[in-house]
């Protein structure tokens, strides 16, 4: 069954699944605030993976690549609603009320917490625009994204410092970055934005770096990957392929006897 997934308005995403369902990969351009309502989420990321259950609240920070596996309650329900912080709102926000970020915000990656009773109502607030039963005006859908702020900062004052850094991203380690984020499925233009690099500049430094291109290199490590998954962790393609950003098995069974000149079985 295909995932459900609505966009309420044009900031507010609502999820739902009934059977387990894989994501695809994504580029996180912008923060967003998401709530648990029922069932699990799983997200991959470079940092490894974190599990968020349900009726917890997730901030999840702009500039990045995730994958995750839903799943749904003993219920039979996947839920899951987010709330877009873009870019253009926050300083608007910030101008409005005088907030300036002096430093970084040096937590972890991902932000999940335990909501307080105020932002829990909040997203229970929601509820009437997700089942349809009231319609958000863009006035109204403005003041809820500027409420999720305000709760926000309440919670943690420190979220500002996430919230406001309107920095542009800087020019990061290409060979590190690379080598931990190879597995995921997306565009070359995706992983020059995330590295700090306009695209043509982003294939300039690869080509210093690794001496092809992103396409041949990506295919060949993802390819070494599934050639020591198979022979030393004895695993069958089926299991791994999408993991390693195959988009099907097909596609991997050529790449591979093309490369190693023999079949999977023939390891």
């Amino acid at each position: 069954m295909e995932a459900k997934r609505e966009i309420i308005f044009d900031k507010l995403v609502y999820s739902c699944v009934f059977e387990k369902h894989r994501g695809n990969e994504e580029f996180i351009p912008e923060h967003f605030l998401g709530f648990q309502l029922s069932g699990e989420t799983h997200a991959f990321h470079a940092d490894g993976n974190s599990v968020i259950p349900e009726n917890v609240v997730v901030l999840v920070r702009k500039n990045q690549l995730i994958r995750t596996i839903k799943y749904p309650a003993k219920s039979g329900k996947y839920q899951f609603v987010s709330i877009t912080l873009d870019k253009e709102t926050l300083q608007q926000y910030a101008f409005e009320n005088k907030i300036v970020v002096d430093k970084k915000y040096t937590g972890k990656q991902k932000l999940f917490f335990e909501p307080d009773d105020f932002l829990q109502n909040y997203f229970v607030s929601l509820a009437p625009y997700i089942n349809k039963k009231k319609e958000a005006t863009p006035r109204l859908a403005d003041l809820k994204i500027r409420e999720a702020i305000e709760l926000l900062l309440q919670c943690n004052p420190d979220f500002k410092q996430i919230l406001f850094d309107f920095s542009e991203p800087y020019k990061i380690d290409l060979e590190e970055f690379m080598n931990q984020n190879f597995m995921f499925n997306v565009s070359v233009t995706s992983f020059a934005k995330l590295t700090g690099r306009s695209l043509s500049g982003f294939k300039r430094d690869f080509a210093r770096a690794f001496g092809t291109t992103p396409k041949k290199w990506l295919l060949a490590k993802r390819l070494d990957e599934a050639h020591y998954l198979i022979r030393h962790k004895k695993q069958k393609p089926s299991d791994f392929y999408l993991d390693l950003g195959f988009e099907n098995l097909s596609h991997f069974y050529a790449s591979f006897k093309e490369k190693f000149g023999t079949t999977t079985t023939g390891l």
